[in-house]
């Protein structure tokens, strides 16, 4: 037995050189794209339906690239050894990366049919991953309801693409972008908006669909860290995004993003504060997060959308790391209960200082790249065009909590008394920590460094789907202002 777990661990440590492959190749591509360069590759494959296999990567694509594929590496490096013997390891990897692939032709795909058809192979191995411990029952019944609300939203998300191009005769992104008054002045446009919304609001847990996302927490851990901070839930991100030059810019995408966005998020917020299960306390952050993230793709300043771009990143690696830091927990003492584990400090020292450099970039504290995402989201929500009073409450009362949420994940489980637990707690193996720790920490580096990822990453995504020439720059301190101080506030109140 033990020699047949050591060879499904080899396998799945092999099985990471595919994510590990493709973030090389992004990496190597990053010097052209972020100059500017729209890299194209175009399949005809059923060109009698305007159905092309046409793949971009620009600046949008190549950041959403970068993040699917570091996770996807860390997370099966993470697996192999986080999977009990009993678990059928040839099946949760070819899940795994089946997933991957899919995720990386929706956020790469240039035609909206083929971009659909990937959507709906997320949605289908989504269902396999979060339904992968098959003998459970409440397993089996929330991969059925992720299912069957992502799946819904996916028609009616295939309804507006097909009237969008009906309405454009094209499916073709590159070419839709230049379409946009024709589109905006037709009379399906309300049409399309809604059945884009959607499947937009299904996917990323929006309300009144945010109820799907918690449950689906009955997947294995590295498959929820997968999810939760850099795939599925951030299609429908990834959608509004892509599709912002095209439909946004109205009032109706902009009050209606805004709106849902910031109830979504407080709702997440609220929810995230009360729960005690470590592994629900992320899920409900996730939200949060996620109607962060669409009430500022409702705006159409350069800073609300900077501040989109910039939080996508933040929480991507503040996520991917708590959501592994938490795996370990459970995995060497039994439990995720937050009330019944404490004191983990001595015992599980690596683990602990990665959810605590994790923690402090989710609550916004200085030199941390959570604190310059945080005054680039109040600057862009006092920018708002709709509702920015509204877009600014939401955000401080949201980072306020996330602020309070923060502090327990990287205090109650480290510090104090330990209470006994079923498993004696020791550190994990090196290859599970590695990834909370190498994430945790570039959290503290891309504070120091923001410069440096605003010219590389954030304007080249903010670039390729609004074309301004308003200045785009990452400073840790931008001078004594309102963001500043409304930061200074959100400190406060989470404390």
């Amino acid at each position: 037995m033990v020699a047949e777990n050591g060879k499904a661990s080899l396998i799945g440590r092999l099985s990471s050189v595919i994510p590990l492959g493709l973030f090389v190749t992004l990496i190597v591509l990053l010097p052209r794209v972020a100059a500017g360069t729209v890299l194209r590759i175009h399949i005809d494959w059923i060109s009698s339906l305007g159905i092309n296999l046409s793949l971009v990567i620009d600046g949008l694509s190549l950041l959403f690239g970068l993040t699917i594929s570091c996770v996807g590496f860390f997370v099966s490096v993470y697996a192999a050894d986080y999977l009990p013997e009993s678990a059928n390891r040839g099946r949760f990897f070819t899940y795994l990366h089946g997933f991957l692939l899919a995720m990386l032709g929706l956020v790469m795909a240039d035609n909206i049919l083929s971009l659909f058809v990937f959507w709906e192979l997320t949605t289908i191995i989504s269902y396999l991953l979060i339904g992968f411990e098959c003998e459970s029952d409440s397993a089996r019944r929330n991969a059925r309801q992720a299912l069957l609300v992502t799946g819904s939203g996916g028609l009616a998300l295939l309804i507006g693409f097909l009237l969008l191009g009906g309405v454009a005769d094209t499916y073709d992104l590159s070419q839709l972008t230049g379409l946009t008054a024709t589109i905006k002045t037709s009379p399906v446009y309300l049409a399309v908006l809604l059945m884009v919304f959607i499947g937009a609001f299904t996917k990323s847990a929006q309300f009144p669909f945010h109820f799907w996302l918690p449950n689906a927490m009955s997947a294995p851990t590295p498959i929820s860290a997968f999810l939760h901070s850099a795939t599925m839930v951030k299609a429908g991100i990834y959608l509004l995004a892509r599709l912002h030059p095209i439909l946004g810019g109205t009032a109706a995408w902009m009050g209606t993003l805004v709106i849902v966005g910031g109830v979504t998020a407080l709702i997440g917020a609220i929810l995230a504060i009360q729960a005690s299960d470590l592994k629900r306390i992320l899920a409900f952050t996730t939200i949060m997060a996620l109607g962060i993230l669409t009430m500022f793709l409702g705006g159409k300043t350069t800073p609300a959308l900077t501040a989109a771009m910039t939080f996508l990143m933040v929480h991507f690696l503040y996520k991917s790391s708590l959501f592994l830091a938490v795996g370990i927990i459970d995995h060497q003492t039994g439990t995720r209960n937050i009330d019944r584990i404490g004191g983990l400090w001595q015992s599980m020292p690596m683990t602990a200082l990665a959810s605590v450099a994790a923690a402090f970039s989710m609550a916004g504290f200085p030199l941390f790249f959570g604190f310059i995402g945080k005054e680039i989201m109040y600057k862009g929500a006092l920018t708002e065009e709709l509702f920015p009073a509204f877009a600014t409450t939401v955000t401080l009362l949201a980072n306020a909590l996330m602020t309070a949420v923060a502090g327990l994940l990287a205090i109650k489980p480290f510090m104090g008394a330990r209470p006994p637990t079923p498993i004696e707690p020791r550190e994990a193996p090196p290859a599970m920590w590695l990834g909370p720790a190498f994430m945790g920490g570039l959290g503290l580096v891309f504070g120091i460094v923001p410069d440096w990822v605003g010219q590389w990453l954030i304007e080249p995504a903010v670039r390729s789907f609004h074309p301004s020439m308003e200045n785009i720059e990452l400073k840790l301190f931008y001078g004594f202002n309102e963001p500043l101080l409304l930061s200074v506030a959100t400190l406060s109140l989470g404390g």
